[in-house]
Formats: structure tokens, C-alpha cells, sequence
């Protein structure tokens, strides 16, 4: 997680003028191309690589080695935050966006965790995006405002209920993330590249902490909390 302490972004410069080179890892060639036409035309951002998939994306980066990378949350093959962490610990400069179709506080502290600068919303506007982008390769720490990002950092409100979710490790919400999306333990550990006996020790831990004893139990918290794409 970056040093540097969170800001509201009203409070931060937006004057370096220098052109950033950028990497867009995103399933959806629709979504990828036009955040690509977004960042282009803004001026600020040159566009070196795209995929749809985090081995791909592994390699781009490692090869382009770019000021900013803006990563799904949900990109197929290898999760994102594993293709930020393997990046992070090879120490490549580049700072990383995640961007999510659905998410609470929780899951922009886990990205911010395994080593991301920002953590945005696709329901955000183009505006928006572009300043996160900014935010991130100038230096700083990026949230979209909605997730009222900074109450993370604060000690949980007297009478305020506890959340669940934030009982989970790392690791455990990564897994219940995945969960979630319908996939199977296999592609999970292949995902995060783990073996599929810790998937099933994170499984039980996370059901435990989470006091739900099955998928379809987990599948329903998480459409409570607005937090899956499954219907």
C-alpha cells in the first residue's frame, strides 16, 4: 500500500503536464476501447499495450513497463490483485488502477493492500476516471467518493455494528470474491495461484467468520450488499 497518506482529491494539484504511458487490462473490448478513447483524447495518457486477461497482462507490464496500469477487478485468468501484487514485489515503477463494476469499502482497502494506487467504480463518469488517473500517476492515492473510503482508516462508531467482511484476511476475500462469481475452487487457485487444498482452508475459514455454510448462502450476502455481477 502506498506511503502516502489519503487525501481528499479537491485538496491535490492537477498541474504535471507530462504524458503518462498506460496498459489497460479489461475483458470487455467495448469497455477496454473506449477507456482507451477516453485517455487518448484527454492528451495526458498514451495508450501502449491492452489485453483481456491478467497473464496476458503479466507480461505486458513486464515488458512495457508503464507509468499506469488500469486493471478489472473481475479479469479472467489470473485476479487482478495478484497481477498488482507479482508486479509490486518485482518492483516495477508502475501504478495501478483498479476499476470495479460493483464494490464497498472493503474491496478498494484490499486493493490498495496488495499494492494498488486507486480504486474506482465503472459506474463512475469519464471525468472522473480521467482525474482517478491523474491522482494515481502523479503520485497519490485515488477512491471513488462514494465508498466514503476514508471511514476505513477510522475506529468502527459506538453502537455501529461490526462488518462482517472485515473480519475476512486478504486472501479470504479474494477467495470470496471469486467465490461469488460462480467459479469453482480449481480455476480459483489457478487464479490466485495457490493450491487448491489452501483455496479449500481459506473456503472454510471465510464461511466460519462469515457464519454462511454454503455457496448459495454466500451468493445471497453478497447480492445484500451489492457486491456481484450474478443475478
Amino acid at each position: 500500500m502506498d506511503d502516502k497518506p489519503f487525501r481528499p482529491v479537491h485538496l491535490l494539484a492537477m498541474s504535471n503536464t507530462k504524458r503518462y504511458s498506460l496498459v489497460l487490462a479489461e475483458e470487455l473490448s467495448l469497455v477496454r476501447e473506449g477507456i482507451a478513447r477516453l485517455c487518448e483524447s484527454n492528451g495526458c495518457f498514451r495508450v501502449a499495450g491492452q489485453c483481456s486477461d491478467g497473464v496476458t497482462a503479466i507480461d505486458l507490464l513486464q515488458t512495457l513497463r508503464p507509468d499506469v496500469a488500469v486493471i478489472d477487478f473481475n479479469i479472467p485468468k489470473l485476479f487482478s490483485l495478484e497481477v498488482v501484487r507479482r508486479l509490486k514485489e518485482s518492483g516495477a515503477p508502475t501504478r495501478f488502477l483498479v476499476i470495479a463494476s460493483k464494490g464497498d469499502r472493503k474491496m478498494a482497502l484490499e486493493a490498495l493492500r496488495a499494492g494498488s494506487n486507486g480504486f474506482v467504480l465503472k459506474s463512475s463518469n469519464g471525468d472522473h476516471l480521467l482525474e482517478a488517473l491523474q491522482q494515481v500517476a502523479a503520485g497519490s492515492i485515488y477512491v471513488s467518493s462514494e465508498l466514503q473510503f476514508e471511514r476505513i482508516f477510522m475506529t468502527t462508531r459506538r453502537n455501529e455494528p461490526e462488518d462482517p467482511l472485515e473480519s475476512l484476511s486478504s486472501r479470504e476475500y479474494q477467495v470470496f470474491q471469486l467465490m461469488i462469481e460462480g467459479i469453482r475452487a480449481k480455476e480459483i487457485a489457478c487464479r490466485l495461484n495457490l493450491s487448491p487444498k489452501t483455496i479449500d482452508t481459506y473456503r472454510a475459514s471465510l464461511m466460519r467468520k462469515l457464519d454462511i455454510h454454503d455457496v448459495p448462502g454466500l451468493v445471497k450476502f453478497a447480492i445484500q450488499r451489492d457486491l456481484t455481477s450474478v443475478a
